[in-house]
């Protein structure tokens, strides 16, 4: 019971502090909308930094197991066509998994706050992002798939647009379709132009 509590609590702070940033969210309403009394909420966390931090823990490591990272690197595609197939199936999980959803909007909303939230959008904005296609295209080199060039500079073209694409998204949802079908002739105009 007590896990289940702690889960809600983390669930419900993960979409107040995605809509109404850290400083707007407040432990009062947070745990009147669970249905909680405060002293329960501080039988699970003792503060709300502590509730921020145990968030932020969480959201990493559910974000590696789903989307990737470059330490969890997804399997180096055997095509041209699984390159295509992977990234929008990457993007499909990005845009659509709302608690990934919800993270990308906190961070975006906190990055200039806490610098923790600015070194995890960092990372899975831009860094994280192309160092896990530096080491997948450096593989897809290797079995012949891509012209030899500059693994890093390709990751960094490739997934610039995407990402960009990806924001677009969150704040114009009714554009999702629109920027899925740009990702993927993106997708298929970098495998004609880099492909063997």
């Amino acid at each position: 019971m007590a896990k289940y509590t702690k889960e809600r609590i983390l669930t419900a702070a993960l979409e107040m502090f995605s809509q109404n940033g850290y400083a707007g969210t407040n432990i009062r309403e947070l745990t009147a909308s669970l249905g909680l009394g405060k002293s329960s909420m501080y039988r699970h966390f003792k503060s709300k930094e502590e509730i921020w931090n145990t968030l932020l823990d969480e959201l990493i490591v559910y974000y590696d197991r789903r989307f990737g990272s470059p330490e969890h690197l997804p399997p180096v595609p055997d095509s041209l066509e699984e390159l295509v197939a992977m990234t929008m199936n990457l993007v499909n999980v990005t845009v659509r998994d709302e608690k990934i959803v919800m993270t990308r909007k906190l961070l975006t909303i906190e990055q200039f706050r806490d610098d923790r939230a600015r070194d995890l959008a960092t990372k899975h904005f831009l860094t994280g992002l192309t160092e896990m296609f530096t080491k997948i295209f450096a593989g897809m080199m290797e079995k012949g798939l891509l012209r030899r060039d500059d693994p890093a500079m390709l990751a960094f073209a490739y997934t610039a647009p995407i990402s960009v694409l990806i924001h677009l998204c969150d704040r114009e949802p009714d554009k999702t379709s629109e920027a899925m079908a740009q990702v993927e002739a993106f997708s298929r105009h970098f495998i004609n132009t880099y492909g063997v």
